[in-house]
């Protein structure tokens, strides 16, 4: 048998990749069953406690509750805002267009730590203090442009004459968006309001320009990394991966079964 090196070796590779990539999951997953004394860096005993009693720490439930209100709020605004823009550059021609469509992509190239000082330089300028709704106004705004060069994607894969059907029907502007357009757009709408969320959710250097006293997960899990990361903290992670698989599993699961269907 003619050995190949190239049949082990890519396998090999992915292998080792997958490994790199979900060892600090894994060590997450596995402390998140610690019983911790004075610190979660060292293995000391298992336990189902933190589990079953992950808001003894108030400040972990607390900060990840700020987490996910702030990244629904900023989802919601920025898709909402998104998706009228990527229609607006998508189908209608206006002077500027070309200049909108290129500076969309300055937030998405501009590094974290310049938008983020930039914006808690506006905010102090102006007067307003920091906190929740400086978050959210900083998430919105930096989410934005993944939003929209998302659902802009969707929105050139339409075709018009579907529309054009649907006004030849009678129908008025309001029911060919709403019964053609929307339901169209809505795989492109969705992906891009989870990777807002995702993005929101997991932003830390941001967040610390503008949060104030604020504390969110991300900006918990900094300042008590220098200690230990609380075990609470590490089952909430568990917990958020653990929701995300199974969500990428539904969605797989349900795909495949359309494809089937449509195929017999």
């Amino acid at each position: 048998m003619k050995f190949s090196l190239g049949k082990y070796l890519l396998p090999t590779y992915v292998a080792l990749a997958f490994i790199f990539t979900l060892i600090p999951i894994a060590y997450t997953f596995v402390f998140s069953f610690n019983k911790v004394e004075k610190s979660n860096i060292v293995w000391k005993e298992f336990t189902f406690d933190n589990w079953l009693n992950m808001c003894d720490q108030p400040v972990v439930c607390e900060a990840f509750g700020n987490s996910v209100a702030i990244a629904i709020i900023s989802t919601l605004i920025s898709t909402a805002l998104g998706t009228a823009i990527a229609i607006a550059l998508g189908r209608y021609k206006f002077k500027g267009r070309a200049a909108t469509n290129l500076l969309l992509f300055l937030p998405m190239a501009t590094p974290e730590v310049v938008m983020g000082a930039g914006l808690a330089a506006q905010f102090l300028n102006v007067g307003i203090s920091k906190g929740f709704w400086t978050i959210v106004v900083a998430h919105v705004m930096f989410t934005l442009s993944f939003v929209v060069v998302t659902v802009k994607a969707r929105v050139a894969t339409l075709d018009p004459r579907l529309e054009e059907a649907g006004r030849d029907l009678y129908a008025n502007a309001r029911q060919v968006f709403w019964r053609i357009t929307f339901p169209l757009l809505l795989p492109g709408i969705m992906a891009a309001a989870m990777l807002s969320f995702a993005l929101s959710f997991d932003d830390f250097i941001i967040t610390q320009f503008n949060s104030g006293p604020e504390t969110t997960f991300p900006k918990f899990v900094y300042t008590a990394a220098a200690r230990g990361i609380p075990p609470e903290a590490n089952v909430i992670g568990s917990l958020v991966f653990i929701i995300a698989i199974a969500i990428v599993m539904v969605v797989q699961v349900r795909a495949s079964l359309r494809a089937k269907k449509l195929r017999s």
